[in-house]
């Protein structure tokens, strides 16, 4: 494996898994290791509950994320959500769509094709999907979920270019899966700028990835059923050390699907907007205890 191994050291990529587990020393930009993101708030009614929640419980959260897409959102929805978030101090970050999983095509609905889902079928459903992140843009929006290579690319260039904001976040969904150090430094050159890790990398494997990008990580407590639903409470400390900077996401376990959101699901949506938000709370109360030094952002 020895040959194999130096070709990878020699592009800059780690050549094996951090089993020693190193501390990371890179921070975001106000010297912190860790935010809370809360996923899946799919309207301004959930994202209200996410702050009445917080509030009540004294937990700081940073982000939050939404699943169905801003293109299930009204004008009014998105334009209340950027200016609660401003209010709030929080980052909101709306996915963009459409998807393929929800098109017309087959291959994303089979068993086997279904790691398609969130891709982007055809040159007219990637102008849709840019077309989601300029009216987002154009009502406020700093910062987006996407799901295809494709659409990533073009995006970090139209960045690089000014046709869309210097500001603008660019959030990598965890599906499109960013598995190991390369795939990660091929999102971050693309214009990523924050990339969510699969839900079931080792901390050996998450360190290796660090090392290989600059870029904050976002890394599931607690995920979905549907991705597989790990639950790592106990190891969220040394997610922090070893990971930092990283955003701590956290869901419902045995919850119903939320996607694609509406008034039909509004009560579900604000309940498991608010138990998020409690799990949350349990999760940062344990790092505490267990990493007490463990430096969060304001």
């Amino acid at each position: 494996m020895a040959e194999a191994r130096g070709w990878l050291a020699g592009l800059g990529l780690p050549d094996r898994d951090l089993g020693e587990l190193p501390t990371s020393a890179r921070r975001f930009p106000d010297g912190a290791q860790y935010r809370v993101e809360i996923p899946s708030v799919e309207g301004p009614e959930p994202f209200r509950a996410v702050v009445e929640a917080a509030g009540q419980r004294e937990l700081r959260v940073h982000r939050i994320s939404q699943g169905s897409g801003m293109m299930l959102l009204t004008d009014d929805d998105i334009t209340e959500m950027v200016a609660l978030g401003r209010d709030q101090g929080v980052e909101v970050c709306l996915f963009v769509g459409p998807r393929a999983g929800w098109d017309i095509g087959v291959q994303a609905t089979a068993p086997s094709g279904r790691v398609a889902a969130a891709s982007l079928r055809g040159a007219d459903q990637l102008a849709y999907g840019l077309e989601d992140v300029r009216r987002g843009c154009q009502l406020g929006v700093r910062s987006i979920l996407v799901a295809d290579t494709g659409q990533l690319w073009v995006i970090g260039r139209l960045k690089r270019s000014g046709d869309l904001p210097d500001d603008l976040e660019i959030k990598v969904s965890i599906s499109l899966p960013v598995t190991n150090p390369a795939t990660a430094r091929l999102v971050e050159e693309l214009g990523a700028t924050t990339i969510n890790l699969p839900i079931d990398l080792s901390l050996a494997q998450i360190a290796a990835i660090r090392q290989a990008v600059a870029v904050p990580l976002d890394v599931y407590v607690e995920g979905a059923d549907d991705f597989g639903g790990a639950v790592r409470y106990y190891e969220a400390p040394e997610l922090v050390r070893v990971a930092a900077p990283v955003h701590l996401k956290f869901t419902v376990r045995n919850a119903p699907g939320l996607y694609p959101s509406g008034e039909h699901l509004a009560g579900l949506a604000v309940a498991s907007a608010r138990e998020r938000v409690r799990r949350a709370a349990i999760g940062i109360a344990l790092l505490r205890r267990h990493y007490p030094s463990a430096v969060a952002s304001a």
